[in-house]
């Protein structure tokens, strides 16, 4: 299939902003969706609404099936060795969150270990500062090398007998870093620590396969993998979750309710209470379809090849900076000298090209990289080198509006 196949499926892709045509370069915030989605989402509500697991008439099954059929496409996407590994969420945050008070506060005590990186989302440093704050555990950081990569060598000095839990991205949402998880989970568990794996920006573009890196827990989001909005998953290994509490409750993940005690049901669904989001599994069932069917191997190299050309049309721009290491995944984070990062956005948006500007949810890397703010262009499956040139035009005319030409 190629790219103009791929993207008369994202009929969003298909208009002018601002008088000009769309040049969508925002997927790492959230990708497009395809027709596939939105019409299995469409046919859903049109067609067979209703609520899962409780009732048994016609509609009710369909909707079920729907639903745990999703689940069961996850399952296969990650190679979970079993569907009661794999939780449906609303997002990477909600399944972290998940983590960090289910597991965290009923693991780690005062003189434990809490080891992440100077990289993370912000999703993956807060709730391990209130576990930290409620344990008495300490938080330590992952040093980064001078490209912003992690190595092996860090990883081994930093982690230690006192630590208990490692959260690392699989992917930098700044730096496009693609981080060795199966190395820092083998040493992760040497010490005798769980390894959890953020693999929001990692997902929708490479394979992945939890089995062989042997992580504890693995979050997801629905959005970034062309699905909907407000669905995503939790894997956890079989033998932790059946350990931990749920954090909410209510109905569905019940199994018994007494007057002054109840009992929950099995693995998933006691992490699941209330109505879930139906629609939204329904829709991340029919990404994952569509993206398996292009193939993870050819997103990541259709997107490796995006990036290198985009860095190497990018600094033949004068006083443009680029960061993160050589080999990354499939985006660019830069500044231009004197020019406020919301300044280039606003100019290339009047191009009608579409990059993110600010902090990216990570403050932390922001304080490490010494900027306040940084420019995005990240790149999906539906991008173009033609895409690329017209943001390279675009910089070079952000630059000499602000006076800061050749």
């Amino acid at each position: 299939m190629n790219i103009q196949d791929i993207r008369s499926f994202f009929p969003i892709l298909d208009q002018e902003v601002n008088g000009k045509p769309l040049v969508y370069l925002d997927s790492a915030a959230t990708s497009q969706k395809p027709v596939q989605v939105i019409e299995a989402v469409d046919r859903y509500y049109r067609e067979y609404n209703s609520n899962v697991h409780r009732g048994v008439h016609t509609l009710g099954t369909m909707a079920t099936d729907g639903y745990e059929g999703a689940r069961e496409k996850v399952r296969k996407f990650i190679n979970a060795s079993s569907m009661q590994e794999v939780i449906f969420t609303r997002g990477t945050t909600t399944a972290l969150n998940m983590v960090a008070s289910s597991y965290g506060l009923d693991n780690l005590s005062q003189g434990d270990e809490i080891v992440i990186s100077y990289m993370e989302h912000h999703a993956n440093i807060i709730p391990w500062q209130q576990v930290a704050k409620k344990t008495g555990a300490t938080l330590k950081y992952l040093p980064l090398t001078e490209d912003g990569s992690i190595t092996i060598e860090n990883v081994e000095s930093t982690i230690s007998d006192k630590t208990k839990i490692v959260s690392i991205m699989m992917v930098s949402n700044v730096l496009g870093a693609i981080n060795p998880i199966k190395e820092i989970t083998e040493i992760a568990h040497r010490n005798g620590a769980v390894m959890v794996v953020d693999a929001a920006q990692a997902a929708p573009h490479m394979k992945i396969d939890v089995q062989a890196l042997d992580c504890d827990f693995l979050a997801l989001s629905g959005h970034k993998m062309c699905g909907p909005t407000g669905i995503g998953a939790l894997y956890g290994k079989k033998q932790h979750l059946e350990k931990m509490e749920p954090i909410e409750t209510g109905g569905e993940m019940i199994d018994f309710v007494g007057l002054y005690e109840s009992s929950w049901k099995e693995l998933p669904w006691k992490f699941e209470a209330g109505t879930p989001i139906i629609a939204g599994a329904i829709g991340l069932g029919a990404a994952i379809d569509f993206l398996e069917e292009i193939g993870l191997d050819n997103i990541e190299k259709h997107e490796h090849e995006l990036a290198q050309y985009a860095m190497d049309r990018m600094l033949e721009i004068e006083g443009l900076t680029i960061y993160g290491p050589k080999k990354r995944a499939g985006l660019v984070t830069f500044n231009i000298a004197d020019v406020h990062p919301h300044d280039v956005a606003t100019v290339l948006d009047a191009e009608g090209i579409a990059v993110r500007a600010g902090h990216h949810c990570a403050q932390p890397l922001m304080k490490w990289l010494e900027v306040s703010a940084t420019a995005r262009a990240s790149f999906y499956l539906y991008n173009t080198k033609e895409e690329i040139d017209k943001l390279v035009e675009g910089l070079i005319n952000t630059k000499e509006y602000f006076g800061n030409g050749f």
